[in-house]
This record gives C-alpha cells, structure tokens and sequence, in this order.
C-alpha cells in the first residue's frame, strides 16, 4: 500500500498528524476512518496490518494520533474522551474535503468506544467495525484506581500506562465517566460488525455480548480465538483487515472498478514492495494479488512467486484460448486443465533452444483434455495452445523499456 503522510486541525486547533494509506495503484472504493486504542499511535503494528488488509481489497484508510499522541501536537493531560470524538469528526471532516467522506468507521479499544459515539455525527458513515471495545468506560478506570485521591486533591496526577508516563487530570476521569456507549450503540443505526477475544485480559469479552445486545440489526460478531488485545500477532491483525473488507461490501454496494479507456489500450499493473522482505502487492486490473518468495530465500511464502505468476499467466492462457477455439468449432469440449512446471536448465542439454546463454527457462506444459473429443479434435487443440498469446509473447524477444517517475520529497512513505 502507498501512505501518505497528512496533517490536519483537530477539534482544538492542533495539528493531528495522519497517514492516508491508499492501495497499490491508488484508486480506492471508499475511503474509512481507523481510531487507535487508547495512548497508542497510529503507528501501532496492528493498525498497519488491518490497513494493509484493507487497502488490499481497495478500501482507503486514513489513521491519525490523537491530540497530545504519538506526532500530533496538543498536551495529552487536556484531552478526554469527547476530544477523541470530536477529533474523528474533524478527521471525517479533513476526508470529506480532501478526499472522499468516509463510509467506514474502525475503532480498537477505546478507539472502538470512540467511533460508535462519533458515528451518529459521521453522516457519510454506512458500516462500524470495533475491536476489543468497551461497553463503556468503568474498565479504564482500574488505571487510575490508585490515583484517584490524589487527582481529586491536586487535581491531577502522573500515571504510567504500559510504561509510560501520561499526565492525567480530573476532567479526563469526569468525563470518562458521563460517556455513554450504550445509548450511542442503540442509536447507531448503521451495519455493526464486533471483534473480540475471549482471551483478551484488558477489555473482557463480556463487553462484545454486551454491545452485541445493545445493537439493532443488521449486527455480526466474529471472535478473534486466541488473539491479545492489542492484536500483536500478524495474522490476527491481517484476519480482523480481511474479514471487514469482505464484510463491508454487503452495506456499502461496492462494485470492482471497470476498465478505463487507457486498461483497455493496455492492462495496467502495479507492482509495489515495503522497506523489508519479498512480499509484493500487485494491483492488476483493479484487483489485487500477493507475490512473495518461500521462506527458504528470505520471504514468508505469502504468495506465489513472480515466476508461479508468469507460468500462471501462460496456463490460464492456454485454457481461455482452447475453450474459445472449442466454443467457435461447436467441439464437445467440457474442461481443460493445464499442468505446469518452470525450471532453468543448461543450454547444451536443450535441442530445442538456440542461445548463446549458458542456462534457460524451460517450461513444460500438460493438457488434459475432458469431454467426447475425437483424435483429429484432440490434435488440433495441441496446436492451437501453441498459438494462446501469451505462449507468443514468452517465445518472442519482448521490449521493455523503464522510466522513472518523479516522487515529491515527503510525498510518499512506504509501509512495512
């Protein structure tokens, strides 16, 4: 995915920094709001991963930090749990004008509690997805129990949460506790899809059956078996991205995007890799691919590899080419399948190739045909799956030419 560093005012004058990340080729769907857990960072590992997963299905996210968090400006001491809403409504907000109102709201942990207060004031917003959120927001208070005498005498006091000092005043607790989460979730009137962990030791699973029963239809539960909190595991991360992608579909009536004038002259394809690893994402089409390499040779075997994706491309040729042919002669032609393998070989062990390189890729293809087909039927296939035009193009010296494209300094980051 490409992401854009952005800034914005949040509900306070602050600028709230962001990263918009968009997929490969940067053509989105429909664009979503995520809300980071409470005194975390929109650089949180399992944020990237859910983004990743996301903008995989062409579905743009735009992640910020919280006033007084991670790069945004402000004091963290003066903000609450109504700044952290009414910053996801000037980040709607900075959407709309910018780019494209958001029609997916994402919360996790109090950011889950975050977006269902602000849904009903993100008008664009059709679909909520939360993850390991409160109910409400007795449970933050176990945080401060050993505070509380003091922040009502001084006023405030210093708290460290995960290791980390934060400055916590008596607003923020009064605040915390007017919040009302039920009364927003029986309100939502929006499609609500809730992430939990029946492992998950900060925010009990008893809140996803909680907010479940607060919520109208149309509502889903999916339990992330398991999974930590903070959804440190990969896999999990890329899971919760996955399934609300798949899932958003349904209430937003997302549509794969048709060729333009300029696919139709030539497919266009997008090719894009992070800072570390092999894993590749590919937009091809409007749709999007994993390439990747085994383990074996530095890559997490997450997808196939770019030589599977060329062999691919001539197998699926192969089969379309003898299934028009068969279609156009009226042959009883009922299946085809194309077996294939890719290795290098020594040129002096090839009769066939004429090179002067001292190895070569050597491609051997198996067709079987399926159906009621006669031998002067079967031959003539065997010939024509010579012809499929990809079997042309890897036979022919191809051209290719590289430009290279200017980037603007601070333009675009790449992801991990």
């Amino acid at each position: 995915m490409t992401s854009k560093k952005l800034y914005f005012k949040g509900s306070g004058g602050n600028r709230l920094s962001a990263l918009l990340d968009l997929p490969a080729d940067s053509r989105p769907e429909a664009f979503a709001l995520f809300a980071h857990c409470f005194t975390c960072t929109k650089n949180l590992k399992s944020a990237n991963y859910i983004s990743r997963a996301l903008t995989r299905e062409r579905v743009a996210v735009l992640r910020f930090d919280f006033t007084g968090l991670g790069e945004s400006e402000g004091d963290f001491a003066d903000t609450n749990f109504s700044t952290n809403v009414a910053d996801l409504v000037a980040a709607a907000n900075f959407l709309k004008t910018g780019y494209e109102a958001p029609k997916i709201l994402i919360g996790h942990s109090l950011g889950g509690a975050a977006v269902l207060k602000a849904a009903g004031q993100i008008s664009s917003s059709k679909a909520v997805a939360v993850i390991g959120a409160p109910a409400d927001t007795v449970h933050l208070m176990r945080h401060f129990e050993k505070h509380q005498e003091t922040i009502a005498k001084d006023g405030e006091a210093e708290i460290a949460i995960e290791g980390r000092p934060f400055r916590i005043k008596k607003q923020f607790l009064d605040d915390l506790g007017a919040a009302q989460i039920e009364e927003a979730v029986r309100n939502l009137r929006k499609a609500l899809l809730v992430f939990h962990s029946p492992m998950d030791n900060t925010v009990g699973i008893d809140n996803a059956a909680r907010l479940f029963q607060y919520a109208r239809h149309p509502k889903s539960f999916i339990s992330l078996d398991q999974a930590d909190h903070l959804l440190m595991n990969a896999s999990d991360a890329r899971y919760v991205g996955a399934m609300i992608a798949s899932w958003v579909r349904k209430y937003l009536d997302l549509e794969q995007p048709e060729s333009s004038k300029e696919d139709d002259a030539g497919s266009r394809v997008v090719a894009q890799i992070g800072k570390t690893g092999f894993r590749t994402e590919v937009m091809a089409n409007g749709l999007s691919l994993v390439a990747d390499e085994p383990v074996s040779v530095g890559g997490t075997n997450m997808g196939p590899t770019p030589y599977d994706y060329l062999v691919a491309g001539l197998g699926a040729c192969t089969a379309m080419t003898l299934r028009m042919y068969a279609d156009r002669k009226q042959w009883p032609l009922e299946e085809v399948v194309v077996s294939l393998s890719h290795k290098k070989v020594h040129a002096k062990d090839c009769e066939m190739c004429e090179t002067n390189q001292p190895m070569v890729d050597w491609i051997e293809r198996e067709l079987e045909l399926i159906g009621p087909l006669d031998a002067s039927q079967s031959k003539r296939l065997m010939e024509i799956a010579d012809r499929c035009p990809v079997h042309r193009t890897l036979e022919s010296k191809v051209k290719i030419k590289t430009t290279l494209k200017k980037v603007e300094p601070q333009q675009r980051t790449y992801s991990q």
